[in-house]
């Protein structure tokens, strides 16, 4: 590598000799000794010496983490800071549902396959029991239709089905403000773009003069501050569908298992029926 260093500064060098002959005949002498030097080095197992290590230092490029922070100071801190600012709490509130769902979700195939069975074999607290032992808005849809086990089958339907829609609201809980920080990150982007603008109007302007590097600071702001806003955006959006995509999930398991649960109590009720008119026969 650091021969390549080399030699590629001695063609850079011989490039620019006839600008100055003198001095850069001089330093391409030195360059192609300094080669020459190292490439005999090589071939025989010399080892270098220190002042060719000193000629060719090798530049250390800029980490991810510096230059992201050189570019939030240079898109103006007081925006860039509402814009982190909106990817916190939208992250906050991500975070917070997603763990909420993840508790929630249950097998709910063999959870039903299980109170089914104490159902149809009249183990009514049973039933009750594992449903109040289970988490998750399954198993609470589950215990409010045994509570209503006396009622008429619609009025279990009905009452089920309005207790669902409780349960969606309560996965849906917070969503609305993930869709406003989703709204206001590009929002806010936009509006340090336009405050861009405006500061690069004032410099040119303060100046009297159209110039390159005047219309490129306010021009740079614009662009930072619209580029982080979009990409909190992206990032917010992608957390809140995958949020959506789980409330889908248990809103269908929800409904499997309530026409299930449904089922269930009508045959049990219909058989304990049957079973009372063989009693009074």
């Amino acid at each position: 590598m650091k021969r390549q260093i080399k030699i590629l500064a001695t063609v850079m060098l011989m490039a620019m000799t006839p600008l100055c002959p003198v001095s850069i005949n001089a330093a391409v002498t030195d360059s192609v000794e300094i080669v020459a030097g190292d490439s005999l080095a090589d071939d025989f197992g010399v080892v270098e010496n220190d002042t060719s290590e000193a000629l060719v230092t090798p530049i250390e490029s800029e980490g991810f983490h510096q230059s992201l922070k050189r570019k939030f100071i240079e898109g103006n801190a007081g925006f860039m800071s509402l814009v982190a600012l909106a990817l916190i709490l939208g992250l906050a509130f991500c975070i917070e549902r997603i763990i909420y769902l993840s508790l929630s979700e249950i097998d709910a195939k063999k959870f039903m396959q299980d109170l089914e069975r104490k159902i149809k074999d009249g183990d009514l607290e049973g039933a009750r029991q594992q449903c109040r032992d289970t988490r998750g808005p399954v198993a609470s849809i589950c215990y409010q239709g045994l509570l209503r086990i006396a009622d008429p089958s619609e009025d279990i339907q009905r009452g089920v089905v309005s207790y669902g829609q409780v349960q969606v609201s309560n996965m849906e809980k917070g969503c609305s403000w993930i869709t406003l920080f989703i709204a206001m990150a590009p929002s806010l982007g936009f509006l340090g773009t336009v405050i861009g603008m405006v500061m690069a109007f004032d410099q040119i302007q303060t100046a009297g003069d159209i110039s390159p590097t005047i219309v490129a600071a306010g021009m740079k702001v614009a662009l930072i501050t619209t580029i982080f806003g979009i990409i909190v955006a992206l990032i917010l959006q992608l957390f809140y569908n995958y949020i959506l995509s789980k409330i889908e999930h248990l809103t269908s398991q929800m409904e499997e298992s309530a026409i299930t649960l449904i089922d269930t109590l009508s045959e049990y009720k219909r058989g304990k029926h049957e079973g009372e008119i063989l009693d009074e026969a």
